[in-house]
């Protein structure tokens, strides 16, 4: 076994032991490819501003995150498919979150259901919901997590269509995998993850299978979750949806600031700043270069969460300065996941905040909570080379 340092030395792992198109699912973005990588590009460019001559022997990372008190500032974000990058991976992310003292949000494209992971999970994992066509299956998802105990519910905006990701369809992604030649032979060479994906009988959409009328097999599934989207998800449905839920409301996908003000209006508990991780809108700018007038605009009236190329402590230190509350991380657990299963999920959270932590207090940093652009060097055009 390879000695694990940082993020990178995962996602090196999670390489050779995962199949490709598993890879690809997770490793672009869509179009060109131009918003995924700025996403982290755009990190690299905020800098610290070291301090020194201050008692940092002790030091907190504690937040509060909907009224919960967290390990740091950090959640695991909702992913599709998570339960195929390694056998009931939903449920390994979960109990690796909840050791850690973070929430865990489960993808309303996960493998693993709603049911399985509260299991393992317990009170307090965080459930999101993709607005479906079939309004009564989603009113029916929004109950589901009310009976498992679920403590937020995340309402995803930015996918009432498909952003066009173009290894996927070369790749011919599908739940169960229905590879090409090529990807057959690929199969063939990752034996620790077919073996662990052949022993669990969680092979299909968890919280689809079994809950919808006319799907019998999973042709006729895939079939189903393709026609899906709700094109006409407007914020009208979001106060539906808040009034269904009647609890902490967090909207993922907000990247302007007009739609961060409605959000408000309405009274949701939260928004993630977020581009889907550069696989929605190629294009776009980065979420990292919106995130500072967007927490002008609504920070004292809401709580403000960001996501999207975070791949370090250092990341989610960045966001934190320009005004975040915390952070999502998506990409950067699953390597761990694909690499080492529950242990990868753990080692990739420790990383994190080995890095927050130790980043904070030469920064002079006591508390999380004290850090703030201060204690960032920020390009001088960072945001004012943009005319809106």
């Amino acid at each position: 076994m390879p000695v694990i340092t940082c993020i990178e030395d995962l996602k090196q792992l999670y390489k050779r032991r995962v199949p490709k198109m598993f890879y690809d699912y997770v490793e672009t973005g869509s179009w060109s490819e131009s918003t995924f990588k700025n996403n982290s590009r755009d990190l690299d460019l905020i800098k610290f501003n070291q301090k020194v001559g201050v008692d940092i022997s002790q030091t907190s990372t504690e937040i509060s995150m909907l009224g919960n008190k967290m390990s740091m500032p950090l959640a695991l974000a909702p992913v599709g498919l998570t339960g195929m990058q390694s056998a009931d991976g939903e449920i390994k992310a979960a109990r690796a979150a909840k050791k850690n003292g973070v929430p865990f949000i489960l993808s309303t494209m996960s493998v693993c259901s709603i049911e399985d992971v509260a299991r393992e999970a317990g009170e307090g994992f965080w459930f999101q919901l993709y607005y479906m066509n079939d309004q009564e299956f989603s009113r029916n998802l929004i109950k589901r997590a009310k009976e498992a105990n679920c403590s937020a519910l995340v309402l995803t905006m930015d996918l009432q269509v498909l952003g066009q990701r173009h290894m996927d369809i070369k790749n011919g992604l599908s739940i169960p995998p229905r590879p090409n030649l090529k990807t057959l032979l690929d199969l063939a060479t990752k034996v620790r993850w077919g073996l662990g994906i052949l022993r669990t009988p969680r092979k299909s959409f968890g919280n689809v299978d079994g809950h919808v009328d006319g799907v019998k097999d999973l042709s006729s599934l895939m079939s189903w979750v393709a026609d899906q989207f709700y094109s006409k998800l407007d914020w009208e449905t979001v106060r539906q949806v808040k009034d269904l839920w009647d609890g902490p409301l967090v909207l993922k996908g907000i990247m302007d600031v007009e739609d961060a003000k409605k959000a408000a209006s309405i009274g949701v508990d939260a928004i993630v700043v977020s581009n889907h991780g550069g696989r929605q809108l190629d294009g776009a700018l980065s979420s990292i270069r919106m995130l500072p007038a967007i927490v002008e605009a609504v920070g004292d009236k809401l709580e403000v969460y960001f996501d999207s190329g975070i791949r370090s402590g250092q990341d989610v230190l960045r966001a934190i300065g320009l005004g975040a509350k915390a952070t999502l991380i998506g990409r950067a657990y699953i390597y761990g996941l694909g690499a080492m299963g529950e242990a990868g999920v753990e080692k990739a959270i420790e990383i994190m905040h080995k890095e927050l932590a130790t980043s904070m207090a030469l920064c002079g940093i006591r508390d999380i909570s004290e850090f703030g652009e201060k204690n960032l060097l920020i390009p001088s055009d960072f945001q004012t080379n943009w005319k809106w």
